[in-house]
């Protein structure tokens, strides 16, 4: 069943992120606010969806400290998958890509650092984020 959920959204980039983080969630709700034409689709790490997709890209399913983008069949994480994401977006966000640029090493580190204090920062629910109605079709 997972599967079929996940080939509908076939032809979309699918963005991974930790669906109890409200850091996460803000992401989300940014990203859907600067793609009006819905080429982004979502599922949370949490998901049996975001699962079947982490083991075909043989990626971890037991770590939520990522964000994962798969995009024409390739998976990115980190700073990567950031980065290539904002390149999608409507102006002025596409300039962000010219930080590709950095080291990877630099650019995760970084990363790395906000991922580690996300909930403490931001905080966490116990439960996924429900998408509005006008939203639900980007979901996996």
């Amino acid at each position: 069943m997972t599967s079929i959920r996940a080939d509908e959204h076939e032809g979309h980039p699918i963005v991974l992120v930790d669906g109890v983080c409200h850091f996460c969630q803000g992401l989300t709700k940014w990203i859907i606010k600067r793609d009006p034409e819905g080429k982004y689709h979502f599922a949370s790490l949490q998901s049996d969806v975001a699962k079947d997709l982490l083991k075909k890209g043989n990626l971890s399913t037991d770590s939520m400290d990522t964000f994962v983008l798969i995009e024409e069949g390739r998976y990115y994480t980190r700073s990567t998958a950031a980065l290539r994401l904002a390149k999608g977006l409507k102006f002025p966000y596409p300039l962000l890509y010219v930080f590709i640029i950095v080291p990877k090493f630099i650019r995760n580190a970084v990363y790395n650092w906000v991922a580690r204090n996300r909930y403490r920062w931001f905080g966490k629910d116990e439960a996924c984020m429900l998408p509005t109605p006008e939203i639900k079709n980007r979901f996996l």
